[in-house]
């Protein structure tokens, strides 16, 4: 930041909707000096956490560099969390100083700054020297399956992601990103908002995501890339204004956090856009694979290959590589990788293998190199001795043309052991049985869901990804 605001200060660096507000990167580095001298006055030194606790504004970029000007790591917090779960993160977190745009409510468990503007100091902040292994970062995981965790990003990892993105998906310093996603999540800082900073391109906060406004965002803000998960560019494609908004711009989408339904792709490339299936996790970039633009529509289900300078290999559960076009556990070890979890050592060390990351993730990867999610272990079930993977069988089920959307959760059945529950998002009520037969060519029958439930719409966690936790509820 300080060297784009050296050599390209009068470019914009981040635009605030929904009055467009404007930063040059002189402007940027300048706020990022005075919240540096504000954070030492509050006695913040290298490794203290400051955590933020607010809604996507300026202050999750401006605190983030500052720190990084101190050695400091910051702690962005989740805000729809309850009064108890913040208090729990602050108690383990024990941050020097925290901030927060909340007026009312707050948690208990430290004192509270406001987000105001820091007094102006006409000079310039004397960073310390950062070493590649300093921690810089802190994200908790969402914990829809579990107890939260402290995902440590040392400079090393938080660099690499930013310059083997900038690299592999082609971003230059003309091209303009929407950070819509919270911050609190690796996708509102590491999928395209650090990688395109390192570019010198130009961002666009937006504190939620609604779809005819998020069009509108895309068309007046001349948006060349576009990253959101699934539900979203879903939502995006059935708003009656999608067919008639001039996308032209838009030279990449991508997709993340789950499988994007082919129909949805092929929605996004008959108007002309390229979207593209997307991969990665918070403890491991999270940006790790790359498509080629000219393989991305014959390989629609790909999340393409390993970007540069990541080593990756499929494991079975002996810890041994297993052959291509089988299913194996996707391990992953780099330069990328996270440094571990907040004061769980333990856990995470059990997480590694002979230095490779295993990150939980089923793949399988073909004769020239391109990787398939096909689940997660967790969620991998056994029906009468057979594996299951429900990426699969949910890839199968959204061929289904009144079918928008599906998640297929196992439970417990007597004669099979375990056998799959789809819930669908429809327009109309389907039945079991024309489900079933829709997929008798498409699948083994082992695979088929054994009870199906229709709904309107699915529950969806703050990052925008399915809530299957709520939905597991459901089989209770």
């Amino acid at each position: 930041m300080a060297h784009h605001g050296r050599y390209r200060g009068d470019r914009t660096a981040v635009t605030l909707m929904p009055d467009r507000r404007q930063f040059t990167y002189a402007e940027l580095d300048r706020q990022i000096d005075d919240w540096a001298f504000e954070l030492s006055r509050q006695g913040v030194v290298r490794g203290d956490r400051v955590c933020i606790l607010a809604s996507n504004r300026l202050e999750h970029l401006t605190l983030f560099f500052a720190c990084t000007r101190l050695g400091a790591i910051l702690v962005p917090l989740n805000f729809r969390l309850s009064e108890h779960e913040l208090n729990q993160t602050l108690s383990g977190v024990k941050p020097r100083v925290s901030y927060t745009d909340w007026l009312d409510g707050r948690p208990d468990a430290v004192t509270w700054h406001t987000l105001d503007t820091p007094p102006r100091v006409d000079e310039k902040f004397p960073a310390v020297d950062v070493a590649m292994d300093d921690v810089l970062m802190l994200l908790f995981t969402s914990g829809s399956t579990g107890e939260p965790k402290g995902v440590m990003m040392h400079a090393g990892m938080l660099l690499w992601n930013a310059i083997q993105t900038q690299s592999e998906w082609g971003f230059e310093s003309d091209d303009v990103t929407v950070i819509h996603t919270p911050f609190f999540h690796t996708g509102g800082y590491n999928v395209t908002a650090l990688p395109l900073l390192r570019a010198g391109g130009r961002l666009v906060l937006m504190d939620r995501f609604e779809p005819r406004n998020m069009l509108t965002c895309l068309v007046s803000e001349k948006v060349s890339l576009f990253f959101a998960v699934p539900t979203m560019f879903q939502a995006m494609a059935e708003c009656d204004a999608f067919d008639r908004t001039d996308l032209s711009r838009l030279k990449l989408c991508i997709s993340g956090g789950a499988p994007l339904p082919k129909r949805v792709l092929d929605k996004y490339r008959g108007n002309g856009i390229l979207l593209k299936q997307g991969f990665g996790l918070t403890e491991v970039g999270p940006n790790c694979f790359s498509m080629p633009d000219d393989q991305a529509a014959f390989r629609p289900l790909s999340v393409g290959r390993p970007i540069m300078h990541s080593r990756v290999e499929l494991r079975d559960d002996q810890g041994n590589q297993v052959a291509l076009s089988e299913v194996g556990e996707l391990c992953i070890k780099g330069p990328h990788v996270c440094k571990g979890y907040w004061q769980k050592d333990e856990l995470f060390a059990a997480q590694v293998q002979g230095g490779f990351f295993r990150t939980g993730d089923l793949m399988r990867c073909d004769d020239d190199g391109y990787f398939t999610v096909v689940g997660r272990i967790k969620e991998m079930y056994i029906s009468g001795g057979e594996n299951v993977y429900p990426a699969e069988v949910v890839a199968k089920i959204l061929q289904h043309p009144d079918i928008k959307d599906a998640v297929v959760l196992a439970m417990p059945d007597e004669r099979w052991g375990e056998v799959g529950c789809a819930f669908v998002r429809v327009d109309r009520e389907i039945e079991l049985n024309e489900l079933r037969a829709f997929l008798n060519p498409l699948l083994s029958r082992y695979k088929h869901p054994h009870r199906l439930i229709c709904m309107d719409a699915f529950p969806l966690l703050p990052n925008g990804k399915v809530d299957k936790a709520a939905l597991q509820k459901e089989l209770m």
